[in-house]
Protein backbone atom coordinates (compact mmCIF):
# COMPACT_ATOMS: atom_id res chain seq x y z
CA UNK A 1 0.00 0.00 0.00
CA UNK A 2 1.11 3.20 0.68
CA UNK A 3 3.20 5.32 3.04
CA UNK A 4 2.99 8.44 4.71
CA UNK A 5 6.43 10.79 6.13
CA UNK A 6 6.27 13.85 7.63
CA UNK A 7 8.69 17.03 7.38
CA UNK A 8 8.41 18.81 10.98
CA UNK A 9 9.54 21.81 9.37
CA UNK A 10 6.81 23.03 7.45
CA UNK A 11 4.35 20.53 8.59
CA UNK A 12 3.51 19.33 4.88
CA UNK A 13 2.80 15.34 4.58
CA UNK A 14 4.08 13.59 1.46
CA UNK A 15 2.29 10.68 0.57
CA UNK A 16 3.47 8.17 -1.72
CA UNK A 17 1.68 5.65 -3.28
CA UNK A 18 3.09 3.24 -5.63
CA UNK A 19 5.34 5.80 -7.71
CA UNK A 20 3.11 8.61 -7.21
CA UNK A 21 4.07 11.60 -4.47
CA UNK A 22 1.48 13.33 -2.86
CA UNK A 23 2.24 16.27 -0.81
CA UNK A 24 -0.37 18.23 1.35
CA UNK A 25 -0.62 19.80 5.07
CA UNK A 26 -0.87 17.22 7.63
CA UNK A 27 -3.55 17.31 10.57
CA UNK A 28 -5.00 14.48 12.71
CA UNK A 29 -7.06 12.49 10.82
CA UNK A 30 -9.99 12.54 13.37
CA UNK A 31 -12.92 14.59 13.07
CA UNK A 32 -13.89 15.42 9.49
CA UNK A 33 -11.61 13.05 7.86
CA UNK A 34 -12.92 9.49 8.47
CA UNK A 35 -9.69 7.15 6.92
CA UNK A 36 -6.50 7.30 6.35
CA UNK A 37 -5.25 7.56 2.77
CA UNK A 38 -3.48 4.36 2.97
CA UNK A 39 -7.15 2.75 4.11
CA UNK A 40 -9.28 4.41 1.36
CA UNK A 41 -7.15 3.42 -1.73
CA UNK A 42 -5.67 4.96 -4.78
CA UNK A 43 -8.30 6.65 -5.42
CA UNK A 44 -8.12 8.90 -2.11
CA UNK A 45 -7.06 12.50 -3.07
CA UNK A 46 -9.10 12.31 -6.29
CA UNK A 47 -12.25 12.01 -3.77
CA UNK A 48 -11.12 14.17 -1.22
CA UNK A 49 -10.74 17.33 -3.97
CA UNK A 50 -14.17 16.19 -5.34
CA UNK A 51 -15.67 16.28 -1.78
CA UNK A 52 -14.23 19.82 -1.31
CA UNK A 53 -15.58 21.39 -4.89
CA UNK A 54 -18.99 19.72 -3.79
CA UNK A 55 -18.84 21.54 0.07
CA UNK A 56 -18.00 25.07 -1.54
CA UNK A 57 -20.53 24.54 -4.09
CA UNK A 58 -23.09 23.96 -1.07
CA UNK A 59 -21.99 26.69 0.76
CA UNK A 60 -22.25 29.37 -2.38
CA UNK A 61 -25.81 27.48 -2.83
CA UNK A 62 -27.03 28.84 0.96
CA UNK A 63 -25.39 32.22 -0.30
CA UNK A 64 -27.80 32.29 -2.84
CA UNK A 65 -30.72 30.94 -0.79
CA UNK A 66 -29.84 33.74 1.42
CA UNK A 67 -29.81 36.08 -1.20
CA UNK A 68 -33.15 34.73 -2.21
CA UNK A 69 -34.77 34.83 0.86
CA UNK A 70 -33.59 38.65 1.53
CA UNK A 71 -35.68 39.34 -1.63
CA UNK A 72 -38.36 38.09 -0.80
CA UNK A 73 -38.42 39.72 2.22
CA UNK A 74 -37.48 43.07 1.01
CA UNK A 75 -40.74 42.94 -2.02
CA UNK A 76 -43.25 41.45 0.77
CA UNK A 77 -42.15 45.06 2.74
CA UNK A 78 -42.32 46.91 -0.78
CA UNK A 79 -46.19 45.74 -1.00
CA UNK A 80 -46.62 46.53 2.61
CA UNK A 81 -45.49 49.71 1.99
CA UNK A 82 -47.15 50.43 -1.66
CA UNK A 83 -50.69 48.98 0.02
CA UNK A 84 -50.08 52.12 2.72
CA UNK A 85 -49.68 54.23 -0.16
CA UNK A 86 -52.70 53.61 -1.90
CA UNK A 87 -54.81 53.42 0.86
CA UNK A 88 -54.17 56.36 2.56
CA UNK A 89 -54.11 58.17 -1.64
CA UNK A 90 -57.99 57.11 -1.85
CA UNK A 91 -58.25 59.06 1.93
CA UNK A 92 -59.29 56.23 4.48
CA UNK A 93 -61.68 56.76 6.86
CA UNK A 94 -60.75 58.77 10.02
CA UNK A 95 -61.79 55.26 11.66
CA UNK A 96 -60.52 52.68 9.99
CA UNK A 97 -56.69 54.49 9.22
CA UNK A 98 -55.53 54.13 12.81
CA UNK A 99 -56.36 50.28 12.37
CA UNK A 100 -54.83 49.52 9.14
CA UNK A 101 -51.52 51.26 10.48
CA UNK A 102 -51.72 49.54 13.39
CA UNK A 103 -52.21 46.42 11.66
CA UNK A 104 -49.48 47.52 8.77
CA UNK A 105 -47.21 48.55 11.63
CA UNK A 106 -47.34 44.89 13.65
CA UNK A 107 -46.90 42.81 10.95
CA UNK A 108 -43.66 44.58 9.07
CA UNK A 109 -42.73 44.28 12.94
CA UNK A 110 -42.89 40.72 13.13
CA UNK A 111 -41.85 40.42 9.46
CA UNK A 112 -38.80 42.43 10.34
CA UNK A 113 -37.69 40.01 13.41
CA UNK A 114 -38.70 36.47 11.05
CA UNK A 115 -35.79 38.30 8.54
CA UNK A 116 -33.15 38.84 10.82
CA UNK A 117 -34.00 35.46 12.73
CA UNK A 118 -33.33 34.07 8.78
CA UNK A 119 -30.07 36.04 7.84
CA UNK A 120 -28.66 34.89 11.89
CA UNK A 121 -29.66 31.38 10.61
CA UNK A 122 -27.89 31.72 7.18
CA UNK A 123 -25.18 33.43 8.81
CA UNK A 124 -24.46 30.32 11.13
CA UNK A 125 -24.80 28.05 8.88
CA UNK A 126 -22.32 29.37 6.06
CA UNK A 127 -19.82 29.76 9.07
CA UNK A 128 -20.05 26.23 9.74
CA UNK A 129 -19.70 25.16 6.17
CA UNK A 130 -16.84 27.47 5.63
CA UNK A 131 -15.30 26.28 8.61
CA UNK A 132 -15.24 22.79 7.17
CA UNK A 133 -14.13 24.19 4.09
CA UNK A 134 -11.09 25.62 5.61
CA UNK A 135 -10.55 22.48 7.78
CA UNK A 136 -10.54 20.62 4.44
CA UNK A 137 -7.96 22.99 2.70
CA UNK A 138 -5.51 22.32 5.47
CA UNK A 139 -5.10 19.49 3.50
CA UNK A 140 -5.28 20.32 -0.11
CA UNK A 141 -1.20 21.75 -1.84
CA UNK A 142 -3.43 25.54 -1.72
CA UNK A 143 -6.15 27.17 0.69
CA UNK A 144 -7.43 29.59 -1.03
CA UNK A 145 -10.75 30.29 1.19
CA UNK A 146 -8.27 30.34 4.19
CA UNK A 147 -5.42 32.65 2.70
CA UNK A 148 -8.50 34.65 1.29
CA UNK A 149 -10.12 35.54 5.21
CA UNK A 150 -6.44 35.59 6.37
CA UNK A 151 -5.46 38.83 4.31
CA UNK A 152 -9.29 39.83 4.96
CA UNK A 153 -9.13 39.52 8.62
CA UNK A 154 -5.53 41.16 9.93
CA UNK A 155 -5.14 40.19 13.34
CA UNK A 156 -3.68 43.56 14.22
CA UNK A 157 -5.31 46.85 13.13
CA UNK A 158 -8.36 47.66 11.16
CA UNK A 159 -10.11 45.08 9.42
CA UNK A 160 -10.33 45.85 5.59
CA UNK A 161 -13.75 43.76 5.09
CA UNK A 162 -16.88 44.49 6.39
CA UNK A 163 -19.04 41.28 6.36
CA UNK A 164 -22.28 41.29 4.16
CA UNK A 165 -24.32 39.79 7.04
CA UNK A 166 -23.65 42.70 9.25
CA UNK A 167 -24.53 44.85 6.27
CA UNK A 168 -27.75 43.20 5.57
CA UNK A 169 -28.98 42.75 9.09
CA UNK A 170 -29.31 46.81 8.90
CA UNK A 171 -32.41 46.51 6.36
CA UNK A 172 -34.65 44.55 8.60
CA UNK A 173 -33.96 46.52 10.80
CA UNK A 174 -34.12 49.59 9.29
CA UNK A 175 -37.75 48.53 8.70
CA UNK A 176 -38.47 47.23 12.33
CA UNK A 177 -37.94 50.83 13.23
CA UNK A 178 -40.11 52.34 10.31
CA UNK A 179 -43.25 49.27 11.15
CA UNK A 180 -42.85 50.23 15.07
CA UNK A 181 -43.66 54.36 14.18
CA UNK A 182 -46.38 53.10 12.17
CA UNK A 183 -47.77 50.97 14.87
CA UNK A 184 -47.48 53.78 17.29
CA UNK A 185 -48.85 56.31 15.17
CA UNK A 186 -51.98 53.74 14.46
CA UNK A 187 -52.29 53.78 18.62
CA UNK A 188 -52.06 57.43 18.87
CA UNK A 189 -54.46 58.25 15.98
CA UNK A 190 -56.77 55.98 17.97
CA UNK A 191 -56.35 57.30 21.53
CA UNK A 192 -57.33 61.16 19.98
Amino acid sequence: MGSTTHSKRSSKCIYHYGRLEYWFYCRSYSGIFNMKPEEYGEKYLDHRLEQYKLYVEMADRVSQRREQANRFYLSVVAAIVALLVVLVRFDLDANIRPIVFLISGLFGVALSIIWCVNIGSYRQLNEAKYSIINRMEEQLPAAGHTDEWEMLRPKEGKARYFQLTKVERFVPITFLLLFLALSVYGIAMQIK
